[in-house]
């Protein structure tokens, strides 16, 4: 995620948080329902948007397509619960596309599960005799999928010769 953007995403985060701790009740539900009422107006816009994208049929789907691979657009997407591609596809073509370089170092994942923001994957093979083979798989496998899913809260590796959990930090 660009810098620029993560800058945002936590500026946003900072505000919520110092208006939930907001000493006046009443100016709190005020702010809090603000905030709210905009997120919804803007996923309701977005939403309708992405219809008058479709309308307009294979270009108009393509451009959508265009939306779910912009960093800017996707996370905004993924905010309102509108991302094009479902949480499950993206982490697949995650894998993917860091596969060859897995296979590359004696490696390969299998997924097991995606179930409420948690990927479950399973390492399999080695780095020929690389003593930190589970650390050099898990890192390229890390990346790519929080760049693909940053909406990933959790990612658990399983397998190579040891157990190993990633947190998404964004």
């Amino acid at each position: 995620m660009d810098a620029e953007l993560k800058d945002r995403i936590q500026k946003i985060d900072g505000l919520v948080a110092r208006i939930r701790g907001g000493a006046d009740p009443e100016l709190r539900d005020a702010a809090l329902g603000l905030v709210q009422t905009v997120m919804e107006f803007h996923s309701a816009g977005i939403d309708r948007m992405m219809e008058i994208a479709s309308e307009s049929g294979e270009t108009g789907w393509r451009i959508i397509e265009d939306f779910g691979r912009d960093e800017l657009v996707a996370n905004m997407l993924l905010l309102h619960g509108l991302h094009p591609v479902d949480l499950q596809t993206r982490v697949r073509e995650a894998l993917q596309k860091v596969l060859p370089y897995l296979i590359s170092h004696g490696g390969n994942v299998e997924l097991v599960e995606v179930a409420d923001g948690v990927v479950r994957l399973r390492l399999i093979g080695s780095c020929n005799g690389c003593p930190s083979s589970s650390l050099t798989l898990k890192t390229a496998i890390e990346k790519a999928i929080f760049e693909a899913a940053p909406d990933v809260t959790f990612v658990e590796c399983e397998g190579v010769s040891e157990l190993v959990s990633i947190h998404n930090a964004a």
